[in-house]
């Protein structure tokens, strides 16, 4: 057998190893940090150091609700580890059916259709309704699932500054057909929050498609009221404030049924399993209730206790250097915090922060130790995009 030697240069293996070399001369290599832990408290596995994690999306601590975890243990039992196919085979259950009914009438719309991830539900609708010919108008620090769906869409693409309505309608304005708009509410990486009224009144004055993204939006009010008369499909996950998997679409019927037939990463996947769909269904209807009600507002408060006035669960501390927020993320560590710094590429480069996240599971001592170790670090050179520094 002949070939080129691995590594040979100008072989692909060579290129990577070559990128690989970029990347830790850089100081940007990342690897997963396996948490041996059911809710905030856990074991880091790497060096058996207990820490209380503040990273996770996991709003209302739903993952480990005894609701949640029966609901599932109830559906693998009936119906299965896997749904072993896509929706329009064999993959849709019982438990699908009333989850789409339930989420459908939380977002006070026609329809919702789910997905097996938040990812996959933009990249369904963005490439289903962003066809050529359409303009999608896309907020700079959209998530990533928004950019690629935008990409593979193959419509024109403009984006617009940050949270800027003037620059917005400017785009909308000097379109030549169809135009989409599309904009996380809250934002992944700030925790800051889209004018959403704002937003929607620019689309129904030119006839705008709105897509929401409303993955973090744990805190906020009810938009439904202000989404009147407006064409909008409500984009959400089922693995943040529900602490199950998935994502799901909620919008008027005829926007639902054409997504379910042009959608290709709902069409040509298979469909969310039996124990993750009945485990995001439970924990709805504990959102819903006044359980719920209380959850949130012990959010809201752990929120106002670490960053008072903030409107998120989602709160940065923009270091701007990367090698300054590792060093941050490992004093933190040491201290008992868990708390992973964010760089290049997810965040732009000088941006280099803490993203610390606060969850309902979060205790009153849990807070307190995180606002001591915040407390311990130096302080920022500046303050970033919707960014704060450690509390005084």
């Amino acid at each position: 057998m002949s070939g080129t030697p691995p590594g040979t240069p100008g072989t692909w293996s060579s290129r990577v190893q070559a990128a690989n070399a970029r990347l830790h001369a850089e100081d940007r290599w990342r690897h997963p940090v396996t948490f041996d832990a059911r809710g905030p408290e856990g074991v880091l596995t790497e060096d058996g150091r207990k820490v209380v994690a503040f990273a996770s999306n996991d709003y209302l601590g739903l993952s480990t609700h005894p609701s949640v975890v029966r609901a599932a243990h109830d559906a693998l039992d009936l119906w299965g580890a896997g749904s072993g196919a896509s929706r329009l085979v064999t993959g849709s259950r019982p438990c699908h059916d009333e989850l789409e009914e339930a989420l459908a009438a939380w977002k006070g719309t026609d329809r919702a259709v789910v997905f097996p991830t938040g990812f996959a539900a933009n990249l369904g609708v963005l490439s289903a309704f962003g066809h050529a010919g359409v303009r999608i108008c896309s907020d700079e620090l959209n998530h990533a699932s928004i950019i690629d769906g935008a990409r593979l869409s193959r419509a024109e693409v403009a984006v617009y500054r940050h949270g800027d309505v003037d620059h917005l309608e400017t785009l909308l304005r000097g379109a030549a057909g169809p135009t989409l708009v599309v904009t996380d509410v809250v934002f992944s990486m700030d925790g800051d929050v889209a004018p959403v009224i704002d937003i929607a009144d620019v689309c129904r004055r030119h006839g705008a498609l709105l897509v929401l993204d409303e993955a973090h939006d744990v805190l906020g009010p009810d938009l439904a009221p202000h989404l009147a008369h407006t064409d909008v499909l409500r984009v959400g996950t089922l693995s943040k404030t529900l602490g199950s998997l998935g994502g799901f679409v909620a919008g008027a019927r005829p926007f639902i049924d054409h997504l379910e037939n042009r959608a290709r990463s709902y069409i040509f996947t298979t469909a969310p399993t039996p124990p993750d769909a009945a485990a995001a269904l439970a924990a709805l209807r504990i959102l819903v209730s006044p359980e719920g009600t209380a959850l949130r507002d012990r959010l809201a408060a752990h929120v106002a206790s670490v960053a008072p006035g903030h409107p998120s669960p989602i709160i940065p501390i923009v270091l701007g250097d990367d090698a300054r927020a590792v060093t941050a993320s490992r004093i933190l560590r040491d201290g008992g915090v868990w708390v992973p710094a964010i760089r290049p590429p997810t965040v732009a480069p000088g941006t280099a922060r803490l993203r610390v996240t606060v969850s309902a599971a979060h205790t009153e001592e849990h807070i307190a130790l995180l606002l001591e170790a915040l407390a311990s670090l130096p302080p920022p050179d500046r303050p970033g995009p919707g960014g704060a520094g450690p509390p005084a």
